[in-house]
């Protein structure tokens, strides 16, 4: 069971841990299919896909999200992908 949490703990939160205001660009996005699958992109690159119960447990708790919340929770999913040693393009 997720435990609500209060707006103003919210705020304090992000504040703590989008220090550099990384969260801010909107650097994740998503797309969701008909047949469940959810594609993550980090400035439009796939990066992960979803499918099953972390689909849905994804699309219910995104729908509630605000824009920065939602950053968040995508950053979250996709874990650390980057390790520095990527070529900038």
């Amino acid at each position: 069971m997720k435990q609500a949490i209060v707006p103003n703990e919210v705020q304090q939160t992000m504040k703590e841990i989008d220090k550099r205001h990384k969260l801010d660009e909107e650097v994740f996005s998503y797309r969701a299919t008909k047949d469940g699958k959810v594609f993550l992109f980090w400035h439009r690159k796939q990066i992960k896909i979803l499918k099953g119960l972390a689909a849905q447990e994804f699309l219910e708790d995104i729908s509630d999200a605000e824009t920065k919340e939602a950053q968040l929770l995508m950053a979250r999913i996709t874990g650390n992908f980057k390790h520095g040693n990527e070529r900038s393009s």
